[in-house]
């Protein structure tokens, strides 16, 4: 069996902590682990082998924290864009043998009971080898009006309903034959394809070509532009799972959460005998001091927090950012998002503290005219081969040796040296060492974005 795993999704109802650039499944505040990890790490022991379906720009961050994991079997199929679940998983389906008993998994939720959930699986797998497509319904809680719901009698599914008001879902949990909808699902790729076709055609056709015209590469798999955006974006629910008779559910209570919102973090993190639940949004985040405070969700960056004589509230800190809201309002953070992309874009997109396919790059200080970075190059790394418009740069290297290219020239910059490069000239750098390169930057110009990069030759493909 397969684990395909959906990288999707912004988790803009987790800003700051998620962005465009770091969307919630990479962001590490679970003991260290994000939630893409947890999800690798939990499906190791029920899948032969990961496809993992994600964003370009994401790649190389699914491709350092599988590594970090431990595990070295993992496919990946590149999306320029997205068009939904139904032509990602038809793209993945289109890679593997018919016969392939696929488990599809979005990789940004919580579960628990990871004894009920291998359970779960077993069971699904045994109903995808008799050709039904299956997914996992989540005996309700509460009465949640988020979610879809599954109507089932044992195995068989009778209906799919759309996101209820509080008294349709009241009257569900009364009913007690209503599922939470998981968007997990379990199925031989051949079946699913088929099914496709025969409810979506559009959409397996479209998706077909794309694929047709994908270019691979080891364990990569890239969709042209043009050919992504030929498919109809559609989801797996309403293009196949809503319309086939050969759906089967496996009900199951396996301590799921999709935390699609930080009171959902706040329920899913807070320990019975603490007052309040803490999580480190970076490293070696300081501990908050809570006086006279309890019930809060306390998420810390790099400064201290401090919180005296409140309840019920949600602080969340980044190094660029920080959200305060009451508990029971964090669906509203959406609001923020859209308003902060009109006004400050940037602070959506990405961390001061931005990853990177070679390393990582820190913005120290950021004003008109100037910028101070402080990069981390990886050993056997290199960036792109590029130039700007619009600054010059200075580098100062701290530690490990760089190899860098300006125009004709290479050279090697060591400790305590620095170098310059002028605006409009073309360079590298690269660490040819063994352990990591550290610099600081200092960017002087009219513009210092991020897009004034011309890149001329990519290792990564960008």
């Amino acid at each position: 069996m397969i684990n395909l795993i959906l990288c999707g999704g912004s988790g803009t109802r987790l800003w700051p902590l998620s962005r465009t650039m770091l969307p919630k499944q990479f962001v590490k505040i679970f003991g260290g682990q994000s939630l893409f990890q947890q999800t690798v790490l939990r499906n190791q022991a029920v899948c032969d082998d990961f496809f993992v379906i994600s964003n370009i720009d994401q790649y190389f961050l699914a491709v350092d924290q599988i590594l970090e994991t431990g595990s070295t079997k993992a496919r990946f199929l590149l999306e320029p864009i997205g068009r939904n679940t139904a032509p990602a998983i038809a793209l993945a389906c289109l890679a593997l043998a018919p016969e392939t008993i696929v488990l599809v998994t979005p990789s940004d939720h919580c579960i628990k009971d990871e004894v009920a959930y291998t359970k779960a699986v077993k069971q699904a797998t045994r109903l995808a080898q008799t050709g039904k497509l299956v997914t996992f319904g989540i005996q309700p809680t509460y009465p949640e009006t988020g979610f879809g719901y599954i109507e089932a009698d044992g195995e068989r599914v009778l209906s799919f309903k759309e996101k209820p008001d509080l008294a349709t879902a009241t009257q569900y949990l009364e009913q007690g034959n209503f599922y939470w909808n998981s968007g997990m699902f379990c199925f031989q790729a051949g079946v699913f394809l088929t099914e496709l076709e025969k409810h979506a055609p559009e959409i397996y056709h479209a998706s077909l070509a794309a694929y047709g015209a994908a270019q691979t590469d080891h364990n990569e798999t890239r969709i042209p532009l043009d050919a992504m955006q030929n498919i109809p974006s559609q989801s797996i629910d309403y293009a196949v799972m809503e319309q086939s008779i050969e759906v089967a559910v496996v009900p199951c209570s396996i301590g799921w959460s999709d935390l699609g919102s930080f009171d959902a973090l706040y329920e899913e993190t807070k320990k019975p005998n603490n007052a309040n639940a803490v999580l480190a949004g970076e490293c070696h985040a300081p501990q908050p001091l809570c006086i006279g405070s309890q019930n809060n969700l306390v998420v810390t960056g790099n400064r201290q927090v401090a919180l005296i004589d409140v309840e019920d509230l949600l602080v969340v800190d980044t190094s660029d950012a920080l959200l305060i809201a009451r508990k029971g309002s964090s669906q509203e953070v959406k609001q923020v998002v859209n308003a902060l992309k009109e006004q400050h874009p940037e602070l959506t997109e990405i961390h001061r503290l931005a990853h990177r396919p070679w390393g990582t790059y820190e913005v120290l200080v950021a004003s008109e005219q100037y910028k101070v970075k402080r990069i981390v190059v990886k050993p056997g790394a290199k960036l792109s081969l590029q130039k700007h418009f619009h600054r010059n740069e200075h580098w100062i290297i701290v530690s490990g040796t760089a190899t860098v290219t300006v125009g004709e020239r290479t050279f090697l910059v060591r400790p305590n040296e620095s170098t310059y490069i002028q605006m409009g000239e073309v360079h590298r750098l690269e660490n040819q060492g063994k352990i990591d390169l550290v610099m600081v930057e200092v960017q002087v110009g009219e513009y210092t974005g991020e897009d004034d990069i011309v890149r001329i030759v990519d290792e990564y493909k960008r």
